[in-house]
């Protein structure tokens, strides 16, 4: 498994997973993958484009509650291994190593259900840190749902740790929530 940045080479493989019912926004699910494959059918190269926006020139960016708020610097990459595997994205604000509140994590990936079990969120993860590091960040956050163990056992794997439990903002639905950082 490699992470690439998609490109139409990699996008019916893509598509095919948003079909398939999977999506990288575990709060919006369905809804953000119809949304996806909106804005693909419309416009694919402009979509492709929209996800490395390290200068944050995109539009708002749509909160689960359907606020919007500003955009910061970021991008999505995609795990490969000959087809679509999940997608992991970096987000951050340049000279800082906090983030806005609206913005749990830098760090937010998902695996496709078909590909799990298969140590590809681990790789992912540890790639991420390294050009993280890149970037001059000294850490970076990481949240998941208390429920959700096979995340954990992932930001574990790869070295974080649980700094707090905290309660998410109400954009989020104002549900329980586990940060852990992973220091570079």
């Amino acid at each position: 498994m490699e992470l690439v940045q998609g490109t139409r080479d990699h996008l019916t493989s893509y598509v095919a997973a948003l079909r398939a019912g999977w999506s990288a926004d575990n709060v919006r699910g369905a809804t953000a993958a119809q949304e996806e494959l909106l804005r693909i059918e419309a416009d694919p190269d402009a979509f492709l484009a929209s996800l490395h926006d390290p200068e944050a020139r995109g539009p708002p960016v749509t909160l689960p509650d359907g606020s919007r708020v500003r955009r910061i610097p970021g991008y999505r990459k995609w795990m490969w291994d000959g087809e679509f595997c999940g997608s992991i994205g970096l987000r951050w604000l340049p000279g800082a190593q906090d983030l806005p509140e609206h913005v749990l994590g830098h760090v937010g990936y998902a695996v496709v259900p078909w590909k799990q079990g298969r140590g590809y969120a681990k790789q992912a993860l540890r790639t991420i840190a390294v050009e993280a590091g890149a970037l001059g960040l000294k850490h970076i956050d990481l949240t998941t749902d208390p429920a959700n163990i096979a995340s954990q056992r992932v930001m574990v794997a790869c070295g974080a740790v649980l700094v707090e439990r905290f309660r998410k903002p109400a954009a989020y639905g104002g549900t329980d929530g586990l940060r852990f950082r992973l220091v570079l």
